[in-house]
């Protein structure tokens, strides 16, 4: 499995992951809890016992992010990690893009680009030259990155804006560009940081519906961290419900639904309602359907 790490500062490109192709190199520090054993062959994405802790320079002591967590997710899939403000879902994904050392645990993953909460784009860049930078970064002429992510802004309902300044283009505008920008780093593996979490409700619906199609035109692993409960089921195929913090995860849900799914479907919200008792039920969250 291709696996890839880097430290902060190591490229340019540390806002969207590793720059660096074919790296084979693992993250392997000390062990640290074990999950039960899964064959985790055939995973985009395997991060085992993994624990970090952050300095507190005011207080002096040590702040523990993620204690022990271990998840998984298949090529492909689309895998939500959702838990509450605070949880270490961020610091998951900057571990998982080689932002961050993780202080015991490991990391095996495909290469990943990371769609930070913000969508940082750079206000003198036009929509198509922001939504191309990866590739410019990547020394791709800017002809051929411009024309690629004009196909992309074709496909994504972004034609017609592709000279836009971000300050003219809408949140959702500007969260579609920053997920063209995401996709045209070439990675394997998206991590998605909140995409959607200062959009309103009606654009936030519209970007759900936008995502799964834009994942069904270009099919990738996804991790998305997120502390809405309905939208992680509305949009992922697993979820991963995560403590508050230390972040550990306390229980996952198969969701098995097709799509497009509606907040209001009763399945959908029969899945909420066992997350939410998860977050609220620690470790033993486990508990049976209705009749089952």
């Amino acid at each position: 499995m291709a696996h890839r790490t880097r430290w902060p500062g190591a490229d340019p490109l540390n806002l969207w992951g590793n720059a660096r192709e074919g790296s084979n190199m693992q993250t392997q520090l000390a062990p640290g809890p074990r999950p039960p054993i899964r064959d985790v062959s055939t995973q985009a994405v395997s991060v085992l016992g993994v624990s970090r802790a952050y300095r507190d320079r005011r207080a002096g002591a040590a702040v523990q992010a993620l204690a022990g967590i271990s998840l998984h997710a298949a090529a492909n899939e689309l895998l939500a990690v959702v838990g509450p403000s605070g949880c270490g879902k961020t610091t998951l994904l900057e571990l998982i893009c080689g932002l961050q050392r993780p202080d015991a645990g490991s990391i095996e993953c495909a290469p990943a680009a990371l769609m930070p909460q913000h969508d940082l784009l750079l206000p003198w860049l036009s929509a198509v030259d922001n939504a191309a930078l990866a590739l410019r970064i990547a020394h791709v002429s800017r002809a051929r990155a411009r024309a690629r992510a004009r196909e992309l802004f074709r496909e994504l309902g972004l034609e017609g804006f592709e000279q836009a300044r971000p300050y003219e283009l809408s949140g959702g505008m500007r969260q579609r560009v920053a997920f063209v920008r995401t996709l045209l780093s070439g990675k394997e593996l998206l991590c998605l940081d909140e995409p959607f979490g200062a959009l309103d409700a009606i654009t936030r619906a519209e970007m759900h519906a936008w995502l799964v199609d834009a994942l069904e035109r270009e099919p990738r692993t996804v991790v998305l961290v997120t502390h809405d409960v309905e939208e992680a089921i509305v949009l992922a195929d697993r979820v991963a419900v995560i403590a508050p913090r230390p972040g550990r995860v306390v229980g996952e849900l198969e969701v098995g639904l097709e799509r497009p799914r509606s907040r209001t479907d009763p399945q959908v919200v029969a899945l909420r309602e066992r997350a939410l008792r998860a977050l609220g039920g620690g470790a033993g969250w486990f508990v049976p359907e209705p009749g089952s």
